[in-house]
């Protein structure tokens, strides 16, 4: 199946310019509706700016707009000939990393912004460890405002080294670095005319022709039972296909009870269908009476998941009450929900908001769980306070991380 579509995220620290650059990437690649770009040029007006601030583009909310500042996720849907785009502008503050998490979660490619005059800053450094962790495929570093250091090979050349020191201590992808100023519009969409010493390709370039990662049709099959319809004597196991495919005469594994059956029928929107691809939503019909209900993962092959009562994870802290050694949560995994407890923070007293952190849990039921590196759906779980519902903290698995 192919995927033409890529989801992307900005971050960088306060004031390195995200909000501009993408401003000017809607603007300059004709993405930016009339009603849009005079709704920006009056407030910009407003504002006393004698030029349109193309970062309101992005900056949706009014005490965005009057602050000047990102504090949400703002996405943003646009294409060009080449390709869909789902973008990300997310903010710069630490307070906010948790929306970073969010909007970066299920990005193939993160734009970190460095502000040419500042270098790598403590922001920075702190993003890239969250594309690390969340794994994100691609990275593309933009040293943003060249045109305020005279646009100098060397000041970019410091930065990137700066930057890909810290890259590797991560275990970042490659990362692709290129010279900006959003501001003018430098490398952004067009090649810049300032900055002969620089033979690699504009933003646009890198984000139209990166490649799209693995097709979720592509990987094992991972079904989670989100609903159980009976119809006479007959049941239907309904959901969204995670990823891979199943089709009729499929034998499947159901977790975590380990029974086997096959696939009798697979229906998709109503009609009969012998085959389907993730992320298809179905149901199927299976040869047994099996006892399968929600929550219950359906598998196929010998590819499966880990079945396991401890979770070793890496998390971001979400909420503004604290995690601690010994909290009873619930863990929310696809469809599944079951009881565990806290057992280990990695050695810290506690997680706060917007701390990121390794964790280790025990669960009163087994999970049937993917590697994070491996699989982005079936690897991820959220922590749910069980008196209010509050969700806690978002957890990547590390299934095969040595004890």
């Amino acid at each position: 199946m192919a995927v033409n579509t890529l989801r992307f995220a900005t971050a960088g620290s306060v004031d390195d310019g995200k909000s501009t650059l993408v401003g000017r990437l809607l603007h300059d690649s004709k993405s930016v509706l009339t009603d849009q770009l005079e709704a920006v040029e009056h407030a910009s007006r407003n504002r006393g700016q004698d030029a349109p601030d193309l970062a309101l583009l992005t900056d949706g909310l009014r005490a965005e707009r009057e602050q000047g500042i990102t504090i949400d996720v703002a996405y943003r849907y646009f294409a060009t000939p080449r390709r869909r785009f789902i973008l990300a502008d997310t903010p710069g503050h630490v307070q906010y990393t948790r929306n970073m998490v969010t909007g970066a979660s299920t990005a193939e490619l993160t734009v970190i912004l460095v502000d040419a005059r500042n270098g790598v800053v403590e922001q920075t450094r702190r993003h890239a460890a969250i594309a690390a962790l969340l794994r994100v495929p691609h990275v593309v570093l933009a040293v943003n405002k060249m045109d305020l250091v005279g646009y100098g090979e060397r000041e970019f050349d410091a930065i990137v080294e700066d930057f890909a020191g810290h890259a590797a201590e991560l275990g970042l992808p490659g990362c692709t670095p290129i010279p900006v100023s959003a501001l003018v519009g430098d490398n952004v969409v067009d090649r810049s005319a300032h900055m002969d010493w620089y033979g690699g390709p504009a933003l646009l370039e890198v984000l139209e022709n990166v490649p799209v990662g693995t097709d979720p049709a592509d990987a094992p099959a991972r079904f989670p039972v989100q609903y159980v319809i009976r119809h006479g004597e007959a049941r239907y196991y309904a959901g969204q296909l995670a990823s891979g495919g199943l089709r009729v005469g499929d034998r499947v594994t159901v977790h975590p009870s380990g029974a086997t059956s096959e696939i009798t029928g697979i229906d998709v929107l109503g009609r009969d269908v012998d085959v389907a691809f993730a992320p298809q939503s179905i149901s199927v019909r299976l040869a047994d009476q099996r006892d399968v209900s929600r929550g219950d993962l359906l598998t196929t092959g010998v590819d499966v998941p880990t079945l396991t009562r401890y979770v070793r994870a890496a998390v971001c802290h979400l909420a503004d009450r604290p995690l601690r050694v010994g909290d009873r949560v619930l863990v929310r995994h696809t469809t599944r929900t079951v009881t565990a407890v806290v057992k280990d923070l990695g050695g810290a007293a506690e997680l706060r908001a917007n701390d990121l952190g390794r964790i280790t849990l025990r669960t009163a039921e087994p999970l049937a769980l993917d590697d994070y590196a491996v699989s982005r759906r079936t690897g991820a779980f959220l922590l749910i306070d069980p008196a209010d519902g509050t969700t806690l903290t978002a957890g990547m698995a590390e299934v095969n991380s040595p004890d």
